[in-house]
């Protein structure tokens, strides 16, 4: 066995684990990705680099992508051979060897994936259990931007675009209703999301609107996480999903959200390859 890829047909992602073992092993692990909306690329990527590997898939558009590909003789080529993994046991295990590359080993965990929505596991040696999950998520923050009136650019422009925003001209504050007064908790936490727009005597801007979404989504998908995550006995909150990519205001919110609550996050490095990398492990089991 020489080449080994591990394959997340997500909703909004295919990312993709490639594990090269006549490489360094500094170099022998690559990831890459591509629109789960242009799945032919996909196809067209492992016609040309598959030749002799083992593939695993895993995740919601892992069946098309597989039908896919077999239709394009992919997956049958010489020396071809393909595995199934179900989705959530190749998130936890890929998180968790990617937490233990980071120097970070931990006997439990609560792993919070926040992709197109999110879905939350409690994660220990022995296995992983889905404790739940909330439609909030990368797909809201797309979804309710355009609704708002952000028609064009790509993801990476929204998410630049709303470190410019002010929340408080969409958000209805604490100290917003405590005026004039010391309020019982910090007075910058959200009372109300959107909650202060009509107040606004000029038009609220685009920035803000979408610095206002992205503050929605991370503290929904906080607020759920701690309580999973006291239910569970456990502070440790591991966060990982394509929608942290390049989304410095999300992973902000998290971590103060998180620890105002008394947990302990951890947005991981390249998160988003959790599954992919959980696909390719399996290859080796």
């Amino acid at each position: 066995m020489t080449l080994r890829i591990g394959i997340d047909a997500g909703g909004t992602l295919t990312k993709i684990a490639i594990m090269n073992d006549h490489l360094a092993p500094a170099e022998a692990l690559k990831f890459l990705k591509f629109p789960s909306s242009e799945i032919e690329r996909t196809v067209a990527w492992l016609a040309a680099e598959a030749n002799g590997a083992v593939l695993a898939f895993t995740g919601g558009k892992a069946g098309m992508l597989r039908a896919l590909a077999e239709r394009e003789a992919v997956a049958t080529a010489s020396g071809v051979d393909v595995l199934a993994v179900p989705e959530f046991e190749a998130t936890c295990t890929g998180a968790r060897w990617l937490l233990q590359r980071q120097g970070r080993s931990m006997e439990r965990f609560l792993l919070t994936n926040v992709g197109t929505g999110t879905s939350i596991h409690y994660v220990t040696q022995d296995g992983h259990e889905r404790v739940g999950g909330t439609g909030v998520g990368g797909g809201t923050i797309i979804g309710l931007s355009a609704l708002l009136g952000w028609r064009d650019g790509s993801y990476e422009d929204l998410v630049t675009a709303a470190l410019d925003g002010d929340r408080s001209r969409v958000d209805l504050k604490v100290s917003h209703i405590y005026a004039g007064v010391t309020p019982p908790i910090p007075g910058d936490l959200t009372a109300s999301n959107f909650g202060n727009v009509r107040r606004q005597s000029e038009p609220v801007g685009i920035e803000d609107a979408l610095a206002s979404v992205v503050g929605l989504v991370g503290e929904t998908v906080t607020t759920v996480s701690v309580h999973a995550a006291r239910e569970r006995g456990t502070a440790d909150i591991i966060y990982i999903g394509s929608t942290f990519l390049g989304n410095k205001l999300l992973a902000d919110i998290v971590y103060r959200y998180t620890r105002l609550r008394g947990g302990e996050p951890y947005v991981l490095p390249d998160g988003e390859y959790s599954g992919a990398v959980g696909a390719l492990l399996a290859l080796q089991g």
